[in-house]
């Protein structure tokens, strides 16, 4: 189908100069110094007087521009046709398309709609804030996000332990002088799970205080590069590691809970589930020595202020549940959960946690496998066969909003299919990407330095409590929405018979926005003035400081912060027995976890220059030399005859893709790694820049079906590939078009 789209821009800046801002491209929230003249972007450079990112930004700031500016960029809706995608007004696009998801739901039931919430929702204050009157209007429970693909062990982990989803501690590195990492790489991703600019610097400063940094990955990471020690772990072995060091704890009587005691019930419960699992048992399968795990523990515990931090790596594969309990659990044994240096929760200025579900577990299951959701989520690994399974519950529609999961979830190739199959889809995005090419209706919303701006969610994440209010940077066309302002609209059309009650709220939200739950956020929260909503941080304090406020480092929160009922931290460790049963059985008893004959295990990777599929169409990040390759180990790549640089097939359960190899000793042996986020090859997509820069989906390689039992989460690392070699390739540095040079 080709596309007549006029892209015109009539933006103008709603100042010249300077403006400050927060970037969004990322969890670290560094502040920006944007300067503008004559209604155009002249530079981007780090606010040096923003008191959390201290001056410091990456790459990816640059990308601001590049999105804001891009001639690829939707800015009026379009609608599919026998002849190509045609503009139409919102009016009718948003007409039609509540009328089709009604009729659609009419028709079959309200579960034949799904919706799938990319990541960049979390990063939007508008959509966190009114995304929900959309869901609540569906009324279905076909909900699927990145989450699934992400963060969802932590998100149970502390549910059941201290009684919210969204109540995460994050290392407080600033004053910690052991940071024990497990599956991460901050240096590349900025942080995840722990909002922390200038990471690199603060990293290094726990070194000059005669602090250690230690990682433990399947590949010397950047991270890994600048740290103290790296010990290399085999894919999906991180929890048998976790239970060996708890092993230790308790068999050289170094556990310590210290203030915790008297907040942790049956603590001591974990020691006899545990036992089974000495260094010497667990060394052959993990890589790991016993002496190094005996030295990891050790010098942890004899440490002032330590922390142990699992991210990526630890969440998404088999036991990644488990796996981030037993760190909590390493924690909260040692003393060092709620302590100076150690894992600490945020006071954040907008407190969206009372307000905010606290998560439950397996009230809604998938039609098809009987998967477990949690929070109002079912598993995304399930997307795909809720759409192809024909019967009652079917999906039959979908509701795509900022995602891409065509290239973000398990089986993209699966998935792929099963979009083309659908009645209706309707896409809430700026780009025309890999998943809602087939949709039938695209709602594209302003761009990020077109709305104001506030990180509700990674406040909370954040290293220090801080807080910081973005204004727009630009007025939007005349037309133009917001996410808030869609997600509103179609929520209002899908009522068949609104009442009178139901049109005052929805022109009462429609004129108030966000910015008016937000000042009743900072008025109500832990700086505000309690009752008296005149006293403390309001919103307009905060519009007078564009660099944003440091409200001080972590602080003690536990116990009266918990949102357990009895105010204890609830060990929950019945919850978890049945998959240390799991554990034992896979690496024990079936050996499930040794190799196929002749497989190497696959793991992901981040880069800093980039986050999501939207990034690959800017031209300043991914010019150069393609980072789409195929890591392996030169003693794995000798043994299948593999030279640097040449084409080789990788083959799973799911698919193939052919890529180019990149030999390396950054891994240990028996594992490749190909970054995530790439794959831009199918035809009727609407960004020039990443096609030019296609790569290959490393999802066409996951498997919908391996995935952690415990939590639905999909298994992205870990999954066996075999390795086929084909033609060599000359090397080059790829160019994407003359704006790259």
């Amino acid at each position: 189908m080709k596309t007549t789209i006029n892209n015109s821009n009539d933006t103008k800046t709603s100042q010249q100069g300077s403006h400050y801002r927060t970037c969004t491209l990322c969890e670290a929230m560094c502040g920006v110094e944007i300067k503008t003249q004559d209604n155009k972007i002249v530079s981007i450079k780090g606010d040096k007087q923003d008191p959390f990112s201290r001056g410091h930004i990456c790459p990816k700031a640059t990308a601001l521009q590049d999105l804001h500016e891009d001639p690829d960029r939707l800015k009026r809706p379009i609608e599919r046709t026998p002849s190509g995608w045609k503009e139409i007004s919102w009016e009718e696009a948003l007409n039609k398309t509540a009328d089709k998801l009604n009729s659609i739901q009419k028709k079959y039931g309200r579960d034949a709609v799904g919706t799938y919430l990319g990541n960049p929702n979390v990063h939007n204050m508008g959509a966190m804030l009114f995304g929900k009157d959309l869901l609540h209007a569906l009324r279905t429970k076909n909900k699927f996000s990145a989450t699934s693909v992400d963060q969802l062990p932590h998100h149970i982990v502390s549910h059941l332990l201290f009684g919210h989803q969204l109540m995460i501690p994050v290392p407080d590195i600033d004053r910690t002088d052991h940071f024990l990492i497990m599956g991460g790489n901050p240096i590349a991703s900025n942080g995840s799970i722990m909002s922390v600019p200038d990471v690199r610097n603060r990293l290094k400063a726990i070194k000059k205080r005669s602090g250690k940094v230690i990682v433990i990955d399947p590949r010397r990471s950047e991270t890994a590069e600048m740290a103290d020690q790296h010990h290399f772990i085999r894919p999906g072995t991180d929890a048998l590691l976790l239970l060996a060091m708890l092993n230790v704890v308790f068999d050289e009587k170094r556990c310590s809970p210290g203030k915790l005691k008297n907040t942790t019930e049956h603590l001591y419960s974990l020691q006899p589930v545990v036992a089974p699992y000495t260094p010497e048992r667990v060394a052959p399968i993990t890589g790991i020595s016993a002496e190094d795990i005996r030295q990891l523990v050790r010098e942890f515990c004899a440490a002032d202020n330590a922390v142990c931090y699992g991210r990526m790596g630890c969440s998404v594969q088999q036991f990644g549940t488990l796996t981030q309990y037993l760190i909590m659990m390493f924690n909260i044994i040692t003393g060092r959960l709620d302590s100076p240096g150690g894992m600490m929760f945020t006071h954040p200025a907008a407190d969206i946690l009372p307000k905010s579900g606290k998560g439950h577990i397996g009230r809604i299951k998938s039609r098809v496998r009987g998967l477990s959701g949690f929070g109002g989520e079912l598993p995304v690994s399930a997307l795909a066969e809720e759409i192809l399974t024909e019967g009652e519950g079917q999906i039959k529609a979908m509701v795509l909003a900022a995602g891409n999961p065509v290239l973000s979830t398990p089986n993209g190739m699966q998935l792929d299919n099963a979009f083309s199959k659908l009645e209706f889809m309707v896409a809430i995005d700026f780009y025309c990407n890999e998943s809602n090419r087939h949709a039938d209706i695209i709602l594209p919303p302003v761009s990020a330095l077109e709305r104001d701006h506030y990180d509700l969610i990674f406040h909370t994440l954040a290293v220090r409590n801080t807080a910081k209010y973005s204004e727009p940077l630009f007025k939007p066309e005349t037309g133009a929405k917001h996410d808030w302002q869609i997600f509103l609209e179609l929520a209002h059309r899908l009522k068949s018979k609104p009442t009178v009650k139901d049109t005052i709220n929805h022109k009462l939200k429609m004129a108030l926005g966000p910015q008016a739950l937000l000042d009743l956020l900072l008025r109500t929260g832990a700086y505000g003035g309690g009752l008296n909503l005149l006293k403390g941080l309001s919103l307009a304090e905060l519009k007078k400081k564009p660099h944003g406020i440091d409200l001080g480092p972590l602080r003690p929160k536990l116990p009266n912060g918990l949102y357990t009922r009895d105010k204890k931290i609830n060990m929950s460790l019945s919850f978890f027995t049945d998959d240390i049963k799991r554990l034992e059985r896979h690496f024990f008893d079936n050996k499930q976890h040794l190799n196929v004959k002749g497989s190497l295990l696959l793991i992901g990777r981040r880069h800093v220059r980039s986050n999501n599929t939207w990034l690959h169409n800017s031209h300043r990040l991914v010019k150069g030399k393609s980072r789409c390759t195929m890591m392996i180990h030169p003693t794995n790549a000798e043994a299948l005859g593999i030279k640097d640089n040449q084409t080789v097939k990788v083959t799973s359960r799911t698919g193939s893709v052919n890529i180019a190899a990149e030999i390396t000793d950054e891994l240990m042996p028996g594992v490749i790694s190909i970054p995530h986020g790439w794959g831009h090859n199918k035809e009727g997509t609407g960004w020039k820049i990443a096609e030019k820069n296609a790569g290959v989906s490393v999802n066409d390689l996951t498997d919908e079906l391996f995935l952690d039992d415990l939590s639905g989460n999909a298994a992205l690392n870990g999954v066996p590939v075999i390795i086929s070699v084909g033609k060599r390739r000359k090397r080059n540095r790829r160019a994407t078009d003359a704006t790259t040079r």
